[in-house]
């Protein structure tokens, strides 16, 4: 339907374009129009993406289940979970410390593992992860493990660990 849309503007605009006797005002309105098109597909699409990011809390509860069980669904949930956890970790959180680490060789070691295998590194959910896992990772390298997330950092976390719980219920 947006693309049956779009055509049909697209046609008109340029109809309307090539018709004006003023070749500067046609193009000016062929943009425009195009402009107006393109925005209004695509931001919609934009907006139904909004993740909301919850508050930071002291409490969870600390997972006993690190490490790997090299099955790929399994070991991605897992991993996606556990950063979930620590995104969400305040600023004095009882075992953060503890938590970090653990989920840092637990990033280090998936990554260092899946990414042998092309049917694997080549996923959407894997690429997306991959990336997440920098940015988690990168945060306890610069800041160490006792300090949270920004919320700038967290909210774009979260939109990631989204679209990899989409691509992981997908199989992809």
């Amino acid at each position: 339907m947006k693309t049956q849309l779009l055509v049909v503007a697209a046609v008109a605009a340029t109809a309307n374009a090539f018709s004006m006797s003023n070749e500067q005002t046609g193009r000016r309105n062929f943009l425009q129009t195009a402009t107006a098109i393109t925005a209004s597909t695509v931001l919609p699409t934009a907006a139904l993406a909004e993740i909301t990011v919850p508050e930071q809390s002291k409490e969870y509860t600390f997972p006993s289940d690190w490490g790997l069980t090299y099955n790929y669904e399994a070991d991605a949930a897992k991993v996606r979970n556990h950063m979930v956890i620590a995104t969400g970790l305040a600023k004095g959180s009882d075992r953060m410390e503890d938590f970090g680490k653990n989920l840092k060789k637990e990033m280090i070691d998936f990554v260092s593992y899946y990414r042998r295998f092309p049917n694997v590194a080549g996923k959407p959910s894997f690429s997306t992860l991959y990336t997440s896992i920098n940015v988690l990772a990168g945060h306890y390298t610069s800041y160490g493990y006792k300090y949270p997330l920004p919320e700038k950092r967290r909210k774009r976390l979260y939109q990631e660990y989204a679209e990899i719980d989409k691509s992981l219920k997908r199989n992809r």
